[in-house]
């Protein structure tokens, strides 16, 4: 039987957060919000219960668990150095959405890192993590709660459709500040290497480290496998319905993209498929000449946030929408559109059609 608590999130009843922690510190489950997607927690130091959040999700054990700290005082039982680069990042990006892959302490147990000898952490900018991590008093294993292959989870009710009845609680604060996954960047590396796009900008990391990081296929969304890279052995993202995406080189001409979805879309109809176009608040009303189509706006091309926030909970409303197909415009790969495009294009299952 899960539990599912819901909680004020600038304000949260201590008393939840200390029942969810007891039962983190005996070895169960929980997930809990943080500012970009909900986390399902485990004690970092019991490899019994970071067994239970690989088997649950269903997730390949060669897949590296991301560890979560309430404070720097938990960062010297995670990682073996801190390099000058990270301390910079640290002390202008934490808490927050960057994830730093450094070397790993010898108290980390194998299976946290695929026995790598790399290890993600990073400080979640949400006061429900911080206090739960806190009163744990250890660090958290806490990958999506998702089953894996699946969108990221924005709210509880994501949560529940996925792992109600597989995990001991859900902290239940609604809907997440961000709405995608912590960028993750390499420092053990020279350059730093791109692991996922995410909010922090890879223009911010270069600026702040004075140096290029190296942004590879996988960290777009594309598909490349990398031996020094597990994440991208692996799909994610996959939502029910099947998604084509449409690319421009160049994205200053927004009539001629919604000519390219339109006609997409016109092809499927005219195989008889049920299809959905996902659009921007700017090009929504090209698509209404297209009779027999579910129009899905996913935000403002000049509000790219929003976009990002959305991007989740557009991809597993899919499912709900009663069609056979969703054609997905484009966005320009710059600032977070690297982040939006990486997840579309792994949620497209390459299925991109690029248009010159």
């Amino acid at each position: 039987m899960t539990e599912v608590f819901k909680v004020d999130p600038l304000n949260p009843d201590i008393r939840v957060i200390e029942k969810c922690a007891e039962i983190l510190r005996s070895g169960g489950l929980v997930a809990f919000p943080t500012e970009t997607v909900y986390g399902l927690g485990a004690s970092m130091f019991n490899p019994q219960a970071v067994r239970k959040v690989f088997e649950i999700k269903e997730r390949p054990f060669g897949n590296p668990l991301i560890v979560h700290i309430s404070g720097l005082e938990q960062f010297s039982s995670v990682v073996a150095e801190v390099p000058e680069q990270a301390w910079r990042l640290i002390k202008a990006m934490w808490p927050g959405p960057l994830t730093l892959v450094l070397r790993k302490s010898h108290r980390v147990p194998d299976i946290v890192t695929g026995g790598l000898p790399k290890v993600g952490v990073r400080m979640p900018a949400h006061p429900v993590a911080i206090k739960l991590i806190e009163l744990t008093s250890v660090p958290l294993v806490a990958p999506s709660a998702n089953l894996s292959g699946r969108s990221s989870p924005t709210t509880a009710e994501h949560v529940i459709q996925d792992l109600y009845g597989r995990v001991d609680a859900i902290i239940d604060t609604g809907e997440t500040l961000l709405g995608i996954e912590s960028t993750v960047v390499d420092l053990t590396t020279t350059p730093p290497i791109l692991i996922r796009a995410g909010p922090v900008l890879v223009e911010t990391l270069e600026s702040m480290l004075n140096t290029k990081v190296k942004v590879p296929a996988h960290a777009r969304g594309l598909r490349q496998e990398d031996r020094e890279v597990p994440r991208s052995k692996y799909t994610h993202y996959k939502p029910g319905t099947p998604l084509v995406l449409v690319e421009m080189n160049n994205y200053s001409n927004l009539l001629r993209l919604a000519k390219e979805v339109s006609k997409v879309a016109q092809h499927y109809l005219n195989k008889g498929y049920r299809v959905g176009v996902i659009a921007s608040k700017e090009t929504q009303h090209y698509y209404s000449r297209l009779s027999r189509v579910k129009l899905i706006t996913i935000g403002s091309r000049k509000k790219l946030y929003e976009v990002a926030k959305n991007v989740f909970k557009v991809l597993r409303s899919l499912n709900s929408l009663n069609i056979d197909v969703a054609i997905c415009e484009g966005f320009d790969e710059r600032g977070l559109g690297l982040a939006i495009m990486s997840r579309l294009r792994e949620a497209s299952r390459q299925n991109i059609i690029k248009v010159g």
